[in-house]
């Protein structure tokens, strides 16, 4: 029984000894700045968050909201294109980028909803278009159903919203109990680099420096905390109000979504009055960051268009 005790501690020893080897303690926000704000970077206290925004170029608004574990950086290929012909606002969420949490820890639709409709306000920011990306395209959804004054056209890519069987790692961790409090301080690159990996469609275009800069955002002070917080919220079926939805939209989507099926793409597309579906072979979960020439072009053609006064349609 001695032998065996002694051998039943050795080996919680060295469990304990990995567990504590992959410990990443969080990042200072000063560090980061440093790193990853630019001469075009702005920061707006909205609800004790200071939301970190860019607003480039001129012409129609468009507005831009990434996804889960990304930051306005996903934007910078489509920024790149269409700064020339419209006037491109994105922002960190709260929860992400460096923009860090929220101090309600409210990771909601009708929050985010509700922020976004402040930071609109706070920038004078009257009709729009607006472009969201899996859980940024779930956000624009829903503000289009709440405020369809709002908008002139959207466009939802790969975007959030109807039930799925499919969990990515990192969600199941932070949704499991019995793992939640680890992934808290667990968050190897290892982890960040198999995301990228399962999100692209191209795993050649994850690059070191594209791993780098989702790796340290993520260790922004508090955003872990967040992320388990948003991950642990409840989302309605407001999807089933998505035939009301008045915006005109495009919908594009990588063929090779391993996160949310490609099959949700048509379903948006049936579901959605005034709706168009492009969808992109080889591309993944992110095709504004994957392929960024095409789904700018794309969009640009799509926000371009103008209303047909004579019939009041798009």
């Amino acid at each position: 029984m001695r032998k065996l005790r002694t051998v039943v501690l050795i080996l919680v020893g060295i469990v304990l000894a990995l567990i504590a080897s992959q410990i990443r303690f969080d990042l200072a926000v000063k560090e980061l700045k440093a790193k990853y704000a630019n001469a075009a970077s702005k920061f707006l206290s909205i609800n004790d968050a200071n939301v970190h925004y860019r607003d480039e170029g001129s012409g129609p608004i468009l507005v831009l909201l990434h996804g889960t574990g990304a930051s306005l950086h996903t934007w910078d290929g489509w920024t790149k294109e269409l700064q020339a012909d419209f006037r491109v606002v994105r922002m960190d969420l709260p929860g992400f980028g460096l923009t860090g949490p929220d101090s309600s820890h409210d990771y909601s639709m009708k929050h985010y909803g509700d922020l976004l409709a402040v930071f609109l306000d706070s920038l004078r920011l009257d009709r729009i278009h607006l472009a969201g990306n899996s859980l940024g395209g779930r956000i624009a959804w829903h503000f289009a159903l709440a405020h369809p004054e709002r908008l002139e056209r959207m466009v939802l890519l790969d975007a959030g919203g109807y039930p799925t069987a499919r969990e990515p790692f990192a969600l199941k961790l932070a949704r499991n109990p019995l793992t939640r409090a680890l992934a808290r301080w667990i968050t190897p690159r290892s982890l960040i680099e198999k995301s990228l990996l399962e999100v692209y469609g191209d795993d050649g275009k994850v690059t070191a420096e594209l791993v780098q800069r989702y790796y340290d955002l993520t260790r922004r002070a508090g955003n872990r905390a967040a992320f388990i917080a948003g991950a642990n919220t409840a989302y309605d079926a407001e999807f089933e109000r998505l035939k009301h939805l008045a915006t005109p939209t495009l919908i594009q989507w990588g063929a090779e979504d391993t996160w949310i099926p490609v099959a949700d793409a048509h379903r948006f597309d049936a579901d959605i009055p005034n709706s168009e579906l492009i969808i992109y072979e080889g591309a993944g979960h992110v095709p504004m960051e994957e392929i960024p020439e095409r789904t700018a072009r794309d969009a640009k053609i799509f926000l371009s268009v103008q209303p047909r006064l004579d019939r009041g349609l798009y």
